[in-house]
């Protein structure tokens, strides 16, 4: 099934429902799509991502595979949902990177990999915005990929009942494809880094882990629509602004 988060159309929620087509079913209430607000699927307590985890995009980017799984954070306040706006920091570069995200189900630690993915609830898109400026020179990467907006997730989370992968990924920049890969590329496994992450810390029900993008990243700049697409779950589309605006909305 498809599991959504959403505001009814009189801005009721946010309420929690199953998409059958083109309806939402929730609570034994029924509302059209396209009158509902999707908002993220989840609300992680933390996101976990993945760096290096196809080597053709380690390779695009001049880095060595990792010998171990490459982690690092994006904070909760990352996050917005389909057709928010993506808000460019004050960066001469910011790369789109679309990406599969597992969504835990289950409160866990130490998890063996044969048995991680029982602690799954489903998977989503996730767009792992850079500023691929600060990312060149900060080592702890939370400029380069902690700030507000940086962390589209969504539409759905298609749950394991559907089938666990590979998935087709892939990403669209104003229509022209620009990223085309598959999960069953990955260097490390879903599995994998579950258990290598649940031995460092708890996993909680909601929580993210990104696992990383295929080659094909590239710059995104205002007015840019952007289109992460995975089969089964659907299109994370976001639109992409300056820091401009905001700064004068602020005033």
């Amino acid at each position: 099934m498809k599991l959504v988060r959403f505001r009814s159309p009189d801005g009721e929620g946010p309420l929690s429902g199953e998409l059958r087509g083109e309806t939402v079913i929730a609570a034994g209430a029924e509302y059209r799509l396209d009158r509902v607000v999707l908002l993220p699927p989840c609300v992680p307590s933390k996101i976990v991502c993945v760096g290096r985890n196809y080597a053709a995009h380690a390779e695009e980017l001049g880095n060595e595979v990792p010998e171990e799984p490459l982690f690092f954070f994006k904070p909760p306040s990352a996050v917005i949902g389909p057709e928010e706006e993506i808000v460019l920091p004050d960066s001469p570069q910011v790369d789109y990177e679309a990406e599969l995200a597992v969504v835990i189900g289950k409160r866990c630690r130490n998890v063996p990999e044969g048995r991680a993915l029982d602690v799954v609830l489903g998977y989503t898109c996730l767009n792992d915005v850079t500023d691929r400026a600060a990312q060149r020179w900060e080592r702890n990467w939370v400029r380069a990929k902690g700030f507000d907006t940086s962390a589209p997730l969504g539409p759905t989370i298609r749950t394991r009942d559907e089938g666990d992968g590979p998935f087709h990924v892939s990403l669209r920049l104003n229509g022209v494809l620009r990223q085309d890969g598959s999960t069953g590329s990955l260097i490390y496994p879903i599995p994998k880094l579950i258990a290598t992450i649940s031995s460092i810390m708890t996993l909680e029900p909601g929580d993210v882990i990104a696992t990383g993008t295929p080659a094909g990243v590239g710059r995104l700049a205002p007015g840019d629509t952007v289109e992460v697409t995975i089969d089964g779950i659907g299109t994370l589309r976001n639109r992409v602004r300056s820091t401009k605006r905001s700064r004068e909305e602020r005033r």
